[in-house]
């Protein structure tokens, strides 16, 4: 697939930068912060016109393309990285044995977002620019429902029996995963600067100290943000609840941005802030913080509170308009990470709940000190803490989303 370059001279120019294998994934993310004013998402998008299995170290095996070639839409720090040969060791180890080529793009920011870019092809059946896309399973929802995605054929998918039971038939609108199949199941938590904010997070109401004011982040994912919320003040979000409870809840948040004690809001660009102390206290995704701590000397506190945390699955799908031949390369991708040694090497360096079983048992060689991460192998007080939230139906997500984005002024 060949793609026009954005006219945009300084996403062109990271983009430039990035084929070059002049700089590294996480100096792209600073650098792109750094260089143009409002630019979160522009870095992500930036960062993944770079993908293209990997940029640098030529020595690297990763076929010849033969079989074909797909292009896989993620989020970014989403799967194991070598910031030496600025390579995805475990895709180029697919590309190697299938010679099949991966064209992988770190362009989503959040669901709606990059929806927001295709639903238009979506809707018309179009090809997308993404033969498969890793979304959160309540847009996946949508997406199954309005009838936009393939179904997967299981039969070229063996792997997928290590799928976590637990997951097979977690999202309603597609019991037994006819439509969809997990990547990772990310969980959210709270985070703050451990040498700022000696006291951390333990409430909600922690996020309100007067020495924070300006210095709170929640992301723009409503789910998470109005999931921990929702349970600091008390609401079971798997069970039933309705508009007394979001309602308290985003009056919470409404009060925290109005009064400047919330002043980032942000995808997956959020560790931007965090990286240069523009936030000391967030709610975040658990795997973001494991990267950065690993990378910056352990500067940051994660925690699952124990009012609770939200966990859910982000999972492969295919747009409608992949073609049939490139949908079967997508499902070697698919059957090629249900090997629970891939799976292993990949929540080694993304820090979720990885939804293969047998990648605990496989973890043992691959990073011993791995296998009682609780945040890749929850534990039972782990389990206990994270929560899914529940599907909403179609007027609900509608109403809630809606409400939510104008709290965030989006």
């Amino acid at each position: 697939m060949v793609r026009q370059m954005p006219e945009d001279p300084i996403v062109r120019n990271i983009i430039d930068m990035v084929r070059g294998a002049q700089i590294n994934r996480r100096a792209l993310l600073r650098g792109a912060a750094v260089g143009a004013a409002g630019a979160g998402t522009l870095a992500l998008s930036a960062c993944g016109g770079g993908g293209g299995g990997g940029g640098g170290g030529g020595a690297v095996d990763q076929g010849d393309g033969s079989a074909g070639s797909i292009v896989w839409g993620n989020w970014t720090y989403y799967l194991d990285y070598n910031e030496d040969t600025q390579t995805w060791p475990t895709l180029d180890e697919f590309m190697a044995q299938t010679n099949i080529n991966v064209d992988y793009i770190e362009d989503i920011d959040d669901n709606n977002t990059f929806y927001g870019k295709i639903k238009d092809q979506l809707k018309l059946g179009q090809n997308t620019g993404y033969d498969t896309i890793t979304l959160t399973d309540w847009m996946n929802g949508r997406l199954i429902q309005d009838g936009q995605v393939q179904e997967l054929d299981a039969s070229r998918m063996p792997n997928t029996k290590n799928l976590l039971a637990n997951l097979r038939d977690s999202l309603d609108v597609d019991p037994g995963r006819k439509y969809t199949m997990p990547w990772q199941a990310p969980a959210s938590g709270v985070v703050w600067n451990t040498e700022a904010v000696p006291d951390g997070i333990k409430t909600i109401d922690d996020f309100l100290r007067p020495e924070l004011k300006g210095k709170v982040g929640m992301l723009t994912e409503m789910r998470d943000t109005m999931g921990i919320i929702m349970q600091g003040l008390g609401t079971n979000i798997s069970g039933e609840w309705g508009d007394p409870e979001f309602d308290a809840a985003l009056a919470w948040l409404d009060d925290a941005i109005k009064s400047g004690q919330v002043a980032q809001l942000k995808g997956n660009s959020y560790t931007q802030d965090l990286e240069t102390d523009t936030t000391l206290a967030a709610i975040a995704w658990t795997g973001d913080i494991a990267i950065l701590n690993s990378e910056q000397g352990e500067r940051w506190t994660l925690e699952v509170p124990e009012s609770g945390g939200v966990i859910t699955a982000d999972s492969f799908s295919v747009p409608n308009g992949t073609t049939p031949e490139n949908k079967e390369l997508v499902e070697d991708l698919i059957n090629f990470y249900y090997e629970p040694e891939i799976a292993a090497q990949v929540a080694d360096y993304v820090w979720f709940v990885t939804p293969v079983e047998g990648a605990r048992e496989a973890m043992e060689k691959v990073n011993a000190e791995q296998v009682d991460n609780p945040f890749i192998f929850p534990d039972e007080d782990m389990n206990n803490r994270l929560h899914g939230f529940r599907t909403l139906t179609p007027q609900e997500d509608k109403k809630y989303t809606e409400a939510f984005s104008k709290v965030l002024g989006l």
